[in-house]
């Protein structure tokens, strides 16, 4: 999420003051978690000044579904490599990346986000938004021939990057980057095995 562009957005200084807000919460969220984060520091760190913070997101949770509204708003798109298994690459590299952040913003906000419905409820919407997305690299090797055409988006991609959040944020056990790429090439190779084709084997 830290990592992602932001689409700009019109609305000149309300589009600049929840940006700055915005990243102040991603700031405070990742170093002092949840219960750390409260709308005065938020309002030190982003020079906005407390009422304007209080006025237009009146709670911490407020706050951080905002942030979780704003990533799925964002203009993130996956790398087109030329194949699967490179484009699962890149996608695991990034994830990767997020996870293993010191602090990291990703896994605070997923931490977070159990805290309260409104929060869980966005997280929801947020990485339904981001699966879709990340499912065109698979549509892409249907249209180029590398995959079945009745192979299962989401199940590939769910293969490639599951393992990664159930390591490092689950289990809370270290991974290199050698091992989500491993499970990319792992993903893909099954992919092109027929997983998730609808012929039996998925």
């Amino acid at each position: 999420m830290a990592d992602a562009e932001r689409a700009s957005r019109p609305g000149g200084r309300t589009a600049r003051v929840r940006a700055d807000v915005l990243a102040a919460v991603e700031v405070e969220l990742a170093e002092h978690g949840y219960d750390g984060l409260t709308i005065d520091a938020v309002a030190v760190r982003s020079g906005v000044h407390r009422t304007t913070v209080y006025r237009r997101w009146k709670t911490v949770a407020g706050l951080l579904v905002d942030l979780l509204q704003a990533g799925a708003d964002d203009a993130w798109a996956p790398a087109d490599t030329g194949s699967l298994e490179g484009d699962l690459i890149a996608i695991n590299r990034e994830v990767f990346a997020a996870l293993t952040a010191r602090p990291s913003v990703t896994q605070a906000v997923i931490a977070a986000s159990f805290r309260t419905p409104e929060a869980a409820e966005a997280l929801t919407h947020f990485w339904t938004d981001r699966y879709t997305r990340t499912e065109t690299v698979v549509r892409r090797a249907i249209t180029r021939g590398q995959v079945p055409s009745s192979t299962d988006p989401h199940q590939v991609v769910m293969t490639a990057t599951a393992p990664l959040y159930h390591q490092l944020v689950l289990l809370r056990q270290p991974m290199n980057q050698a091992m989500a790429v491993h499970y990319a090439q792992v993903a893909a190779a099954s992919a092109r095995g027929g997983l998730g084709s609808g012929d039996g084997r998925a």
